[in-house]
């Protein structure tokens, strides 16, 4: 029987449950066993999708097209654990699945209700992962303990012991003990009180994971263990990290998570393995050079926004042993700035994915300055884009050419809307989403960097490159380097002389690790390297 572990909440959000839950499967998984990771959100959107960045931060799309939160970026970033659309469910999604079943007759004669009917459905999603190949499920719940959307998740897990038995189960509450300047000491009772809204529900944590600034020490921690009915070793300490998030899992090891996790679940595993961890963080620790790379973007001030940009810069970086300084300009800047000032000593620069017209202008005018001044481009998305309305209005001539999602009368619609696209009505999970195949030209850059010829990459968009255009690129010297298997779809550019201007219409942001970096991000931070070097 695959065994179970649930990661809660307390005090406030944001506390990184989806960080710790992504390094909890890390450490298993370098003991040999065989994880598979979950999160509910107990929001009522069915998905993200439809979601503003602002409040909740990139959309994380997964091969199978699902539309999840960005935790799950922690998760494939973390782990082996393979991802689908069971590994990401919301109240929405829960309830909708209940209602239809209602609809079809499945519950005739019974007054549905939330116990038993929606905390069934929520145990069979949990239940849903497990399975013989299967060691360990870890399933996150998204929000804090005491929200009033999350109870029934909250009934649900709590249910799931006495079904499957307790020693199959492990609950792990992630809290936080805050440092009062005024006082200047920690404060554990925010702590000891979430851990007794969670105990008031019917759920005794078996490990808290203790968030803090500062050295939790002995003496807290014990206090700690003492009130919320725990063992003094069940207390683990998760210090904010000087470096890098991809120090979490190396010391949750060195105060032996792994082996307590073990012995709670009567777990048989093989010795730790860290040894190529340890290796990434002292390289994370020790960078050899640095790059600066601009972001030009319309959701600059939300981090969370680019959530897996940002990840994968790093990467690419831990990979070159290079520190990627990433200077962070809101796209209307440019709108009003010259982007000669604004864009001054960076070494690499990259317009993401994003929806709407507002910074639209500001993102042509860094496009147009990187491939004018040979500073590497690199494109996503909506970056691809606007690359080609750049090329097409200031190289070929098409001096009113845009995109019809921001001109719909424009007479140069050299980005238009899907052709399957224009008669979906409904926004959600419509889109182009998911895993789709690619072939590249030979003897280009792109493919000299993937080094095949045939990939396979995450689509999430619905207007594409006209292809009614085509020639007119071609002859204007714009290689259209990557096709859909059709011949149809454009989906990726480059500019043959220039340093490095390569532009995508897929996320390849999504499949980038910290030890295995995205191919695409690996050449980007190589060409931002050289310029660097270059003008030092």
């Amino acid at each position: 029987m695959s065994k179970h572990i649930f990661v809660t909440g307390g005090v406030v959000s944001s506390l990184g449950k989806g960080l710790t839950s992504a390094s909890i499967g890390t450490i298993l998984e370098r003991r040999g066993l065989r994880v598979r990771m979950q999160k509910l959100d107990p929001y009522i959107n069915v998905d993200p999708g439809t979601m503003s960045p602002f409040q909740h931060g990139e959309v994380y799309v997964l091969d199978d097209g699902s539309e999840t939160d960005l935790d799950l970026g922690h998760y494939e970033r973390f782990t082996n654990s393979p991802l689908s659309r069971e590994s990401n469910y919301t109240s929405g999604r829960i309830y909708s699945r209940v209602i239809q079943k209602e609809r079809e007759g499945k519950y005739l004669g019974k007054t549905v209700q939330v116990v038993p009917h929606i905390t069934d459905e929520i145990k069979a999603a949990v239940r849903g992962l497990s399975g013989p190949d299967v060691d360990v499920v870890i399933t996150e719940l998204g929000g804090t303990v005491g929200d009033i959307e999350g109870l029934p998740f909250f009934e649900a897990i709590r249910q799931i012991p006495l079904d499957i038995g307790r020693e199959n189960c492990l609950f792990i509450h992630l809290t936080l003990v805050p440092y009062l300047k005024a006082a200047k000491e920690l404060k554990t009772k925010p702590t000891q009180h979430s851990v007794q809204q969670l105990r008031e529900i019917g759920i005794q944590p078996d490990i808290l994971i203790v968030r803090t600034e500062r050295e939790l020490g002995r003496e807290n921690a014990d206090k700690i263990a003492l009130f919320c009915n725990l063992e003094k070793r069940a207390v683990i300490e998760e210090k904010d990290k000087e470096f890098s998030i991809y120090e979490v899992p190396v010391g949750l090891v060195e105060y032996g998570l792994d082996k307590l996790i073990l012995e709670k679940l009567h777990l048989q595993a093989g010795p730790s393995a860290m040894e190529d961890w340890e290796d990434l963080v002292t390289r994370i620790k020790n960078p050899k050079h640095e790059v600066n790379i601009a972001v030009v973007g319309k959701y600059i001030e939300h981090r969370d926004a680019y959530k897996s940009i940002y990840e994968a810069l790093d990467h690419a970086g831990f990979a070159h042993s290079t520190r990627v300084i990433v200077k962070r300009i809101e796209a209307e800047l440019l709108e009003r700035q010259e982007a000669a000032s604004a864009l001054a000593g960076i070494d690499g620069i990259l317009v993401p994915g994003g929806f709407g017209h507002r910074g639209i202008e500001g993102k042509i005018q860094a496009v147009r300055f990187a491939r004018e001044q040979n500073v590497p481009y690199f494109g996503i998305c909506l970056g691809m884009q606007v690359a080609v309305i750049e090329y097409a209005r200031h190289q070929i001539g098409l001096d009113d050419a845009n995109s019809t999602e921001f001109e719909g009368d424009t007479p140069h619609p050299v980005i238009c809307l899907l052709e399957e696209q224009r008669t979906v009505d409904s926004k959600g999970g419509t889109m182009r989403l998911g895993a789709q195949p690619c072939l590249l030209k030979e003897g280009s850059l792109i493919s000299a960097v993937y080094k095949r010829s045939e990939i396979s990459e995450r689509h999430r968009h619905r207007y594409e490159f006209n292809p009614e255009y085509r020639q007119r690129f071609e002859a204007g010297g714009l290689s259209l380097c990557g096709s859909s298997p059709s011949g149809k779809l454009v989906e990726a550019i480059e500019i043959p002389k220039h340093p490095w201007f390569v532009a995508v219409q897929f996320h390849p942001e999504f499949k980038s690790k910290p030890n295995r970096p995205h191919p695409l991000f690996y050449g980007f931070i190589e060409a931002a390297l050289k310029r660097h070097q270059s003008r030092m």
